[in-house]
């Protein structure tokens, strides 16, 4: 049983060296993207006056209450103590 993991693991690690080594080669065969850079443009200065905005105010909305149907919890019923019949 040693023998064959053995050469199963040898056969598993060539597969994997032999794949690896295309992939490095067909990466290097594509040509590499260069991204076109934009050049810099100048940032103008101009003096803004802070702007200011007026405050809103929020009317409060006032939230419909629901009304939950009140629900009766069970409660188990506890059997009367039975006591001996007297003679």
């Amino acid at each position: 049983m040693n023998k064959k993991k053995k050469s199963v693991n040898k056969k598993h690690r060539k597969t994997k060296l032999r794949l690896k080594s295309l992939r490095v080669v067909s990466l290097k065969k594509k040509k590499k993207v260069v991204k076109a850079s934009k050049p810099p443009v100048e940032k103008i200065a101009e003096e803004t006056k802070p702007k200011t905005t007026a405050k809103k105010t929020t009317a409060k909305k006032t939230t419909a209450k629901k009304t939950l149907a009140k629900k009766k919890t069970a409660t188990k019923k506890t059997p009367a103590k039975k006591t001996p019949a007297k003679k």
